[in-house]
């Protein structure tokens, strides 16, 4: 779905010297779907795209700021302010309201990981101190300690964690801690304590994460990260290849991967296995047919990926088992 151009309305923090350091934003409306994201606490604004593209070109003047706060459902607290903002179209992140409308996007299933343009995103996103008390700026936590009788800092990142701003439905979290914005999670998924999800990363069905999505990566449904796991993503160390895994797959504790793998897929435990691995390939009696890098296999099915214990060598057989997910520990109503 094309959901641009979009207009939001949200809530800004900012810190002591008015910059804005995040973004929460209650309601957002697609120019070619109206009816996107409505909360009924954010109603008033209006129940179409016109109406927030009129609220849009008269906050012009208080550069993008709304300030009538009688129609937000939060009202008006320190360091807050009130604001709309619009993405024209899919183009560079420029700012922090860029930013956090795209995460939101993503957080909210209304677009796919990898399907929209995110260039810019760490440039435009400030260093934050996360704390009990909201946003903050990490110059400022000297000056407004003393306004609380307890100032707990959570972490020091430019990402927050997902549940302080989207609560998705029909999913479970461990440590909400281990679970960025951005991350797109589709119902069934359970995600354990050892497991985390990046943003621009996530799940098409029902999963098990017990192990890490890097930015970047997509799992399909009915899939299991086993503990530990580690899946390569494209923010550092020069991986230019988008790592999938496909539907029934099963990542082994302490495995990890660096090709995209299609359905059915199986990585032994503690197997790590990146493009440029050497794979001996097996047949149906296991006798090797060829040697190839890991690569070569990349996106194909119902492969199974071992090392022999004798040899020490990454061996692929065609893979005779399907992972099936338990369904009680995946109906998370």
């Amino acid at each position: 779905m094309n959901v641009f151009p979009v207009i939001a309305i949200g809530t800004c923090t900012t810190n002591l010297e008015g910059k804005i350091l995040d973004v929460r934003y209650d309601l957002m409306q697609s120019k070619d779907d109206p009816i996107v994201n409505i909360k009924s606490s954010t109603a008033s604004w209006g129940s179409d795209y016109n109406s927030l593209l009129s609220y849009y070109e008269k906050s012009k003047e208080n550069n993008y700021e709304i300030t009538d706060y009688s129609k937000h459902p939060r009202g008006k607290r320190e360091r807050e302010k009130i604001i709309i903002h619009k993405l024209e179209k899919d183009e560079s992140i420029k700012d922090v309201k860029d930013a956090y409308l795209k995460l939101h996007l993503l957080s909210k299933k209304l677009v796919k990981p990898n399907s929209i343009n995110l260039d810019g995103i760490f440039a435009a996103l400030p260093n934050v101190a996360w704390t009990n008390h909201g946003p903050m700026d990490p110059m400022d936590i000297d000056r407004l300690r003393n306004n609380y009788d307890f100032l707990y800092i959570k972490s020091l990142d430019k990402f927050p964690c997902l549940t302080d701003y989207i609560i998705p439905d029909g999913v479970r979290i461990a440590d909400a801690a281990r679970v960025r914005l951005g991350a797109y999670l589709s119902e069934g998924t359970t995600v354990m304590h050892e497991g985390f999800v990046n943003f621009n990363a996530g799940t098409l069905g029902p999963t098990m994460i017990e192990g890490r999505i890097s930015a970047g990566v997509i799992i399909g449904a009915n899939s299991d990260l086993g503990g530990g796991c580690s899946t390569m993503g494209t923010l550092s160390g020069g991986n230019a290849i988008k790592i999938s895994v496909g539907e029934d797959c099963l990542l082994g504790a302490n495995s990890g991967l660096g090709i995209p793998l299609g359905d059915r897929c199986t990585i032994e435990a503690g197997l790590y296995l990146t493009g440029g691995s050497k794979v001996q390939v097996m047949d149906q009696e296991n006798n090797v047919v060829s040697t190839v890098k890991a690569s070569e296999l990349a996106s194909k099915s119902d492969l199974l990926f071992i090392r022999n214990s004798l040899s020490g060598a990454i061996q692929c057989k065609p893979n005779k088992k399907s992972v099936v997910l338990n369904d009680q520990l995946h109906t998370n109503d």
